[in-house]
């Protein structure tokens, strides 16, 4: 028998993990959407606010989660043990099939406008950007987790840093004034009716903290994880909180409400204020950044499912490897990198994305809901209000979606409930019900 996976991360990589998939390309985007719709500071104040409460609900739960199954997959291992293969297997399935790769497309796509605007390249060598940012995050997640923890941690922790001054820098240079955020309360001339607005929003605002609770698919790879899990995931989103509220406020103390035109006019509208005619290659160039960490932590934790399906027999064994040098699931790294190029050539990941999102906030309930379904309950001092109010929060979201769009989020359910007859044409006979024990290496 083979050890477990090398507990090589530490509490800073973990939160770097938590903060760097939910601060991305949507910091430089949402805020300003969010701020034309509502129309009034206070509106975007709570709106962050309370889903910064929510996703706090949701972080306390996945860290017990986390803590009572300390192993590689996440989402996946917590549905299995509460509600049995079949469930976790249709999470994985949907996770595979869309939802990863198609998000590793989108911001790797996203990146590659501010990469010319830094760099003279031709239009034919930006149309290979993204492969080149996927195909690089792929061998660093394959040469070593320490490694890419590093790269990651680093990239990320950078990440805040820079948006920390930046904010400081709107406020030292005299460039932003608070007289642009007064009065709070009053909405602007051009804001959108009252619920839609609010229902728009809080989507966005989802969407801007998704991806706080990917650090469970790695912790199997996390150094003492009944300590560090919980503060890994607490501690990100009260920082990721932290810097919405800082970052968003800076941005209409320097573009007032009424200037904004449009998400990614704002954005060049920002960096102009601030640094002049640099501006747009100085956002650009945060821009990267936010994007590239957002990259690094996805890379890293989204292999960890399919390399826990495999280990489990719900997946197909080669996936359930480590590297025999590497100790990485350099398999599941590499399915991850393929299917994620695959969306990249088909070009319309967007919609994609909008097909799998309802369906994707489901299985977080679910996954929080197992909390209810497991013999001995969470004795924290939290339950049952944390879930509960959890996973109101995403049924109302859910509910907004389906109000906004609802032929996208049914197509997605309809995606997602294909997984069971491949399940049971590949895997139906499978009797694992229980973790792997043992590892297998790579020759």
């Amino acid at each position: 028998m083979q050890p477990e996976q090398n507990r090589r991360m530490g509490l800073a990589a973990t939160i770097a993990l938590v903060v760097g998939e939910s601060i991305a390309l949507g910091i430089f985007l949402t805020p300003a959407a969010m701020a034309k719709s509502l129309g009034s500071p206070l509106l975007l104040a709570a709106i962050w606010c309370g889903m910064g409460a929510i996703a706090l609900c949701g972080a306390l739960c996945y860290s017990e989660l986390a803590v009572r199954y300390p192993q590689a997959g996440g989402e996946y291992v917590y549905l299995r043990h509460g509600y049995g293969n079949r469930i976790a297997f249709l999470y994985g399935w949907m996770s595979a099939a869309v939802l990863d790769p198609g998000l590793a497309a989108a911001l790797a796509v996203g990146a590659a406008p501010y990469v010319q605007a830094l760099l003279p390249v031709s239009a034919a060598i930006v149309a290979w950007i993204p492969a080149i940012i996927l195909l690089t995050l792929a061998v660093i997640n394959y040469t070593g987790t320490r490694l890419s923890g590093r790269i990651m941690a680093g990239a990320n922790l950078l990440k805040v840093a820079v948006l920390f001054a930046l904010v400081a820098w709107a406020f030292v240079s005299g460039h932003a004034s608070t007289t642009n955020l007064l009065p709070l309360a009053h909405r602007r001339v051009g804001s959108e009716a009252i619920f839609p607005a609010i229902a728009g929003a809080t989507m966005n605002a989802f969407f801007s903290f998704g991806g706080w609770w990917e650090a469970g698919k790695i912790a199997g790879e996390v150094r003492n994880p009944k300590r560090n899990l919980p503060l890994a995931f607490t501690g990100g989103v009260v920082l990721v909180t932290a810097v919405y509220l800082l970052v968003s406020f800076a941005f209409l103390s320097v573009v007032p409400v009424e200037r904004i035109v449009s998400n990614t006019a704002f954005v060049a509208q920002f960096g102009e204020a601030l640094f002049g005619a640099a501006g747009s290659r100085v956002l650009s160039a945060c821009v990267l950044l936010s994007v590239f960490g957002g990259l690094a932590a996805l890379t890293m934790a989204v292999p960890r499912v399919y390399y826990a399906m495999a280990r489990d027999g719900q997946f197909f064994a080669v996936f359930g490897k480590l590297h025999a040098r590497f100790e990485t699931p350099a398999n599941a790294v590499l399915l991850h990198t393929v299917l994620a190029l695959i969306v990249l050539s088909f070009g319309a990941f967007d919609r994609i994305l909008a097909y799998i999102i309802f369906s994707a906030i489901c299985f977080l309930a679910l996954s929080v809901a197992s909390l209810f379904r497991f013999p001995q309950p969470a004795g924290e001092w939290w339950f049952p209000a944390a879930p509960i109010f959890f996973i109101f929060g995403c049924t109302v979201i859910d509910l907004m979606i389906l109000m906004h769009d609802p032929l996208p989020a049914l197509l997605g359910l309809a995606v997602v409930l294909c997984g069971g007859p491949v399940r049971r044409l590949f895997f139906s006979k499978s009797t694992a019900s229980s973790p792997a024990i043992a590892e297998t290496t790579l020759s």
